[in-house]
């Protein structure tokens, strides 16, 4: 497998030089579909949500809280390993986990004191390694840097929405 800095090399040479290069959009689309449901195509297999079942849904469907939770954990994984590999630490495997905090009441209108979506969520690393105490503390801090989608819900994105008929 390519040295993981070679790789970059070259997109952070291009990047420095032209600064709009690494500006990009990415977008999602979904399908409403029968019921309360929506479809999104992830690019390798359609992902069906509905609703969690302490909203009223059988369970049957991914809920989007879920879903929210398993991109951190994919781009966090996915991070932690580069950044290990950057800096040559030695990984031989782990689990990432997130847990989310959420109280139903918000989402379903029944309190206005409860807010709607998560309000804690704790991202944890249980990884194999033989790294010291100050390279888990750094592995830690540059993850925690570099995860777009720690960043995201981190920073709290200039955010719109709107409807337009079809």
């Amino acid at each position: 497998m390519p040295d993981l800095r070679e790789i970059q090399a070259p997109l952070k040479e291009r990047y420095r030089a032209e600064p709009a290069a690494a500006e990009i959009t990415l977008s999602a689309t979904g399908t409403l579909d029968e019921g309360i449901s929506c479809s999104v195509q992830t690019g390798r297999a359609l992902a069906t949500a509905g609703l969690h079942p302490a909203t009223g849904g059988d369970g049957a469907l991914l809920c989007s809280g879920d879903m929210l939770l398993e991109a951190l954990v994919a781009c966090a994984g996915v991070t932690v390993r580069a950044v290990a590999t950057s800096l040559e630490l030695p990984v031989r495997g782990g689990t990432v986990t997130a847990d989310g905090d959420l109280d139903f009441r918000g989402t379903l209108g029944v309190s206005k004191e409860a807010s709607v979506g998560f309000r804690a969520i704790r991202l944890r690393f249980d990884l194999d390694t033989d790294a010291t105490d100050e390279q888990l503390d750094t592995l830690l801090r540059l993850t925690e840097r570099y995860c777009v989608v720690l960043q995201t819900l981190a920073g709290a994105p200039a955010l719109s929405a709107s409807i337009e008929r079809a």
